[in-house]
């Protein structure tokens, strides 16, 4: 897992992780806070596949608090997911 500083002074986390036949699936971000980790994808069109973030949030389930999606269309949520436009990526 690689990290680099964030804009806002934060730890920003990137990570890969194969499945049992080495597919390898890829968290885009991934945040930091009250010792837990904040999984984050971005998507450039459509929201409702995801599968990289619903493994990594499966197999980490007692370390995420939040998990994102960042994506071209308005804000929602989606279960325990946030769905949040790229413009609002700055306040996560």
């Amino acid at each position: 897992m690689a990290h680099k500083n964030f804009a806002q002074g934060k730890k920003l986390f990137y990570h890969t992780f194969p499945d049992e036949n080495k597919h390898l699936y890829e968290i885009d971000f991934i945040l930091s806070r009250a010792q837990k980790i904040c999984p984050i994808e971005v998507k450039s069109s459509g929201y409702k596949t995801h599968k990289s973030l619903d493994l990594f949030c499966e197999k980490y389930s007692d370390r995420v608090r939040d998990r994102y999606l960042l994506y071209t269309k308005d804000l929602c949520k989606d279960g325990a997911l946030q769905i949040v436009p790229v413009y609002m990526a700055p306040f996560l």
